[in-house]
């Protein structure tokens, strides 16, 4: 998005600032609407939705401590998640503009500001509004796929990109990440979308079953094949075929499931008549590439053949400001679905889901979201509303130890180096061997 296409909204208490703000940026900007009392934030944004929101931090002559700032900061992201927020205050600190970045702000500048920086920093964060794949997939099946974070827009460029071909696709990632939406969307983007879409999840069939499912049999084949039936491949025929948890099968059910994929032929149980398939493939497995690579484990030529192209979906502890938007998405379905009016989000709640680790990923989350909707009592949404499964619970440690992208692996020191620290941004920053300014970045770089 460009500087001139965006409506801002400023919020200040301060009216030579709302004056010297709106003449500024009338001519820069598609609108401007100035608002002095913070507490009219709600009805605002309920009228009308802006690209961004300068915001004052401190609105008690007496009190400069910016918390003011940080709260109608929350409150603006629980209600408007994807809307962008610049702070602005006459107090600056370093601290405390780490601590409005954590929370979510996209800037952070100090009264007096340059004319230049400021409208600098604007288009800066008006730019990322249009980056390729930022927007959300909508599917015909009614299925969303939300996420504004960089890890996704980078699933979601290439995802557009492999969609339209019939290469196959290996989808990889942990539970609950939502492969099986993504295998969804790479059907319902191709040119075989009008054709039929199977899944199978083959690591829960049996090696008896393996072969009845796929291929299927005629009748006689065994005791119970009293009729003739069509295996997944042959009611795939023309559509897309998706084979979930394919990193859990056999080394003889990956040589069958190989052959097939050779000859594009299947043969049903108790037939010798081969039968001729045309399907898209796509696989899916929360295994690694280097795990599935292990000869012991994995045939080598089978993941040739099922990766001509793989996509690997970020766990959601990686996915930054999409956490928001899920929980917003989760909340207003799951208040639809039990007949109850819409929620807002208290800040503690969106706080609480911040600091949760979601080793059970987006699946985990929506399960969380559902029983806070269920047992909530009133329009708010609170911290104490929000209850994690101990099913999910993961240590820490065990967490960490799994990622290997070197991005996180950076993300991860510095969170627990600064937890170590109690938030100290020079000691932090000490240890960790890098400037404040550095590390100052690489807050802003992770959305931490």
């Amino acid at each position: 998005m460009q500087l001139k296409d965006a409506q801002i909204l400023v919020i200040d208490d301060d009216e030579d600032v709302l004056t010297a703000l709106r003449l500024l940026l009338k001519p820069q900007v598609k609108q401007v609407v100035v608002e002095k009392n913070p507490n009219a934030l709600q009805a605002i944004l309920n009228k009308q939705d802006f690209d961004l929101v300068i915001l004052d931090m401190n609105y008690n002559g007496l009190v400069n401590t910016g918390n003011e700032g940080i709260f109608w900061l929350n409150k603006i992201k629980s209600w408007k998640p994807a809307t962008d927020v610049m702070l602005i205050t006459a107090y600056g600190d370093i601290d405390l503009a780490i601590r409005s970045l954590k929370e979510g702000a996209s800037d952070f500048l100090v009264k007096p500001w340059k004319n230049e920086k400021l409208l600098e920093s604007m288009a800066e964060i008006l730019a990322k509004k249009k980056k390729p794949g930022s927007q959300r997939i909508k599917l015909e099946s009614d299925t969303q796929i939300i996420g504004d974070s960089e890890p996704m827009q980078e699933v979601f460029v290439k995802l557009k990109k492999v969609a339209p071909t019939d290469a196959n696709v290996l989808i990889l990632g942990e539970n609950g990440t939502g492969k099986d939406l993504i295998a969804r969307s790479i059907h319902e983007n191709s040119l075989r979308k009008n054709k039929p879409f199977v899944k199978v999840d083959v690591g829960a069939l049996t090696e008896s079953l393996f072969e009845s499912e796929l291929f299927g049999y005629k009748k006689g084949a065994f005791t119970d094949a009293r009729e003739d039936r069509k295996g997944r491949f042959e009611a795939a025929h023309g559509g897309t075929l998706f084979l979930d948890e394919i990193g859990n099968i056999s080394l003889r059910q990956q040589a069958r499931l190989l052959t097939v994929l050779q000859n594009r032929q299947v043969t049903p149980l108790g037939s010798n008549e081969p039968v001729h398939i045309d399907i898209r493939l796509i696989c899916a497995t929360n295994i690694s590439l280097t795990d599935l690579a292990d000869e012991s484990k994995f045939r080598k030529d089978l993941i040739y053949r099922i990766n001509t192209v793989d996509l690997m979906i970020p766990p959601l502890r990686d996915r930054g400001t999409d956490l928001s938007l899920l929980a917003q998405y989760f909340v207003k379905s799951y208040a639809e679905k039990y007949g109850k009016a819409s929620f807002s989000l208290d800040p503690g709640f969106i706080k609480k889901l911040k600091e949760h680790a979601f080793p059970g990923n987006v699946r985990e989350l929506q399960y969380a979201l559902e029983r806070a909707v269920i047992m909530a009592e009133g329009s708010v949404l609170s911290a104490e509303d929000l209850a994690f499964s101990p099913i999910e619970q993961q240590p820490e440690t065990e967490l960490k130890l799994k990622t290997t992208n070197l991005d996180a692996v950076e993300k991860n020191t510095i969170l627990n180096v600064i937890e170590k620290n109690k938030g100290n941004i020079s000691k932090s920053a000490k240890e960790l061997g890098i400037t404040r300014t550095a590390l100052y970045r690489r807050l802003n770089k992770y959305d931490l």
